[in-house]
């Protein structure tokens, strides 16, 4: 077990029955915990040339960022519809518990850009496949990801292709 793994709370039925939804809050509250995991989630890519970190909203614009900082990197946020001005580009994807969108700005990338995708959490693998379809959409060259959790009852790296990198921190 991680120094960080017990400050992840199991919220059972939330946001909707039937749902274990793991709260990382705790984890972020703690600075040096907050650090820990940074650093392992970052660890695999330090000598990648990455140059942009793309963090899925919400939560995987904090880890994004703080990865980004350590990468000299730029942080590029995957959005939900409606929060970027156009023009965007867009990727629909099916969520464990419904449906969503994440847009990107159209030339906030470029071509060939050598990118690392960062979210919180790895479930069904939509929203993961959703915010690679997008990166994909706008040119960029996907190095990698690097999520926090992983939920492997739920099977989403099935969804990842093999050739890219998919790093994990905790596995439940």
């Amino acid at each position: 077990m991680s120094s960080f793994e017990s400050l992840i709370r199991a919220v059972p039925d939330f946001p909707k029955p039937g749902i274990l939804f793991r709260d990382i809050t705790p984890l972020l509250a703690d600075g040096a915990a907050f650090a820990r995991c940074v650093d392992a989630m970052v660890e695999p890519w330090m000598d990648s040339g990455i140059q942009a970190v793309c963090g899925v909203e919400s939560r995987g614009f904090i880890f994004a960022a703080a990865i980004a900082q350590k990468l000299k990197a730029g942080f590029v946020p995957l959005r939900k519809p409606g929060k970027l001005p156009p023009p965007v580009k867009h990727a629909d994807y099916q969520l464990e518990y419904g449906t969503d969108r994440l847009e990107a700005g159209v030339d906030i990338l470029r071509q060939g850009e050598r990118v690392l995708l960062v979210d919180d959490v790895l479930a069904t693998g939509g929203t993961l496949g959703a915010a690679r379809n997008l990166l994909g959409q706008l040119g960029a060259d996907i190095v990698g990801a690097s999520v926090v959790i992983e939920l492997l009852a739920l099977q989403g790296r099935k969804l990842w292709p093999g050739n890219i990198p998919l790093h994990t921190v905790l596995h439940y």
